[in-house]
């Protein structure tokens, strides 16, 4: 055994012995207790702490809107974003709840906001191609992207927990195309209803898919090409800020299926990013569950949410704060005279 496995033995006993000391039952605390492991494990300390929480929101166009896919023409991500500039969206609501600062990125969306103040310009084009015809996205477009939301990362290094979120109509099309890759499903599996369609309209979608599967001969196992092909500039922009998240040893906080399929892209990438990710809930939207089961991810909230913009990272974090205040706050047996 080397020294660093020893050490690393060493912290996980102490962290695993100062958890069952607290004055509880064993395990009496749950999924907070699985939660608190984790935390301190990516921080490696006893005492985890939750500094500068940060949620962005990547925001993007879909040309395979064009096919009407969405129940919402793409002018409504346009719209979505200067609704959350004047703070009247529900993830603005939880954020101000919960202390999170809100960071809106414009990805790709098919708007001018030159002169509009509070958005981070990292467009790469507005709104990518229409993948039924053609790829979504060039893989310099794709790197690039990938690249922008690193530098994101990148430049908050006092944030200890970056959450997740996305606003792009038609971006569940785009999210169903990599489950059913990168999680070898079929496309039927994982396309859900997205914005509320009827079962014509689903109908639709389902056949829109299928078709585009069928006109592009993509290596699965080549996640730049799939991604390039089927993606978001969103999907590529927040699957890149994951992997730097990761890199720069903080915690991600996941949102639903958007969110989930652009961290099934950094996963392809990067398999040991999943030690860092909170799953904050699972979503009303079809194929988001067995995405979880891929990844052997347990969520942390069920509410029926299929709204995105990082609106379950915002109200599970609660629990994360608890996670971490129980750990570092909490009496132990001895400390508080309890015997055991």
């Amino acid at each position: 055994m080397t020294y660093e496995s020893l050490k690393k033995g060493s912290f996980e006993a102490l962290l695993k012995e100062k958890i069952d000391n607290k004055t509880k039952p064993f395990g009496a605390l749950g999924r907070l207790e699985q939660l608190a492991f984790q935390i301190a494990s990516v921080q490696q300390t006893l005492n985890p702490v939750l500094k500068s929480p940060k949620l962005f929101v990547f925001a993007a166009d879909h040309g395979i809107v064009k096919e009407g896919v969405s129940a919402y023409p793409s002018e409504v991500t346009y719209q979505m974003v200067l609704n959350f500039l004047k703070g009247g969206a529900a993830i603005n609501v939880f954020c101000k709840q919960n202390n999170i600062d809100l960071q809106i990125v414009d990805a790709g969306v098919d708007a001018d906001f030159s002169v509009i103040h509070g958005v981070i310009n990292r467009k790469i084009a507005k709104g990518t191609q229409n993948f039924l015809y053609s790829q979504a996205m060039t893989a310099e477009q794709c790197h690039t992207a990938i690249s922008y939301g690193g530098d994101l990362i990148d430049s908050e290094s006092e944030t200890s927990i970056f959450c997740f979120g996305e606003m792009g109509i038609g971006n569940t099309s785009s999210a169903s195309m990599l489950m059913s890759l990168f999680c070898d499903l079929p496309i039927e599996y994982c396309v859900g209803r997205g914005t509320g369609l009827s079962d014509e309209q689903f109908a639709h979608k389902l056949s829109v898919l299928i078709r585009s599967l069928g006109n592009h001969n993509v290596d699965k196992s080549d996640t730049i090409q799939v991604l390039s092909t089927f993606g978001g500039f969103e999907i590529a922009m927040m699957a890149g800020a994951m992997m730097a998240a990761a890199e720069n040893g903080k915690l991600i906080m996941v949102d639903g299926f958007i969110a989930t399929a652009a961290f099934l892209v950094a996963f392809k990438i990067v398999p040991e990013i999943l030690s860092k990710a909170i799953f904050s809930h699972v979503s009303d939207e079809q194929g988001h569950s067995k995405m979880l089961d891929f990844l052997g991810a347990e969520p942390l909230l069920k509410l029926d949410l299929r709204l995105g913009e990082g609106t379950g990272c915002a109200l599970a974090y609660p629990l994360v704060q608890a996670a971490v205040n129980f750990l570092n706050d909490m009496a132990s047996f001895e400390s508080a005279g309890v015997s055991k």
